[in-house]
């Protein structure tokens, strides 16, 4: 479909799975449910645009432009948002698992219920975000930043927290089974009654910490 102009076309619900349309412009667009699995997106225009439960997984997205647009409860299996704006962008309840956010800015981030299972999340910045109800098992947050986060009784069994700024952090009641904690820094943090058997603690810095009822 490049080349094509959409102008005018209804597109909710659509089937283009596959389908090339890089560089078309569907800035506002309603393209609630549409089907774009594997498509190509280069350089699409996605401003604004309603993708709520929408199907993007396998797409390519090199040079989108993503800003505003609502992704509520889309699915985003393996996605590379590596670089893109996702400047006010709505993520809540999404299906992430295995998509590469690197270095992204989800700070103050609406996240209700987004599965980032497996997710590349190294270097990203989550501060404030609302991360209530999501799945971050297995995920790497490598140097990620979640300093002050509430990740109480969250599951992060598996993460990977290498260099992981978790100062001031409520993990209270979390579950940290198996993940690696290597430098991770959890000056301040809350780790009550939290679940770290089999983690790796190597040179964590517990600072303050409070670690009443931890199970190592």
């Amino acid at each position: 479909m490049q080349g094509f102009d959409l102008t005018g076309t209804t597109l909710v619900g659509a089937y283009l799975t596959g389908a090339n349309l890089s560089g078309q412009s569907l800035v506002g667009r309603n393209l609630t449910g549409v089907k774009l699995g594997g498509a190509n997106l280069s350089g699409v225009n996605l401003a604004g645009a309603n993708l709520t439960s929408a199907t993007l997984a396998g797409a390519t997205l090199t040079g989108a432009t993503l800003s505003g647009a609502n992704l509520s409860s889309a699915n985003l299996i393996g996605l590379n948002f590596q670089g893109l704006d996702l400047t006010g962008v709505t993520l809540a309840g999404a299906v992430m698992t295995n998509a590469n956010l690197t270095g992204q800015n989800l700070a103050g981030r609406d996240l209700t219920r987004t599965t980032l299972t497996g997710a590349t999340l190294t270097g990203a910045t989550l501060t404030g975000a609302n991360l209530y109800g999501a799945n971050l098992t297995y995920a790497n947050l490598t140097g990620a930043n979640l300093s002050g986060q509430n990740l109480q009784s969250f599951n992060l069994s598996f993460a990977n927290l290498t260099g992981a700024n978790l100062s001031n952090a409520n993990l209270i009641r979390a579950r940290l089974q198996s993940a690696n904690l290597t430098n991770a820094n959890l000056t301040g943090a809350n780790l009550s009654g939290a679940y770290l058997r089999g983690a790796t603690l190597t040179g964590v810095i517990l600072t303050g910490a409070v670690l009443s009822g931890v199970i190592w």
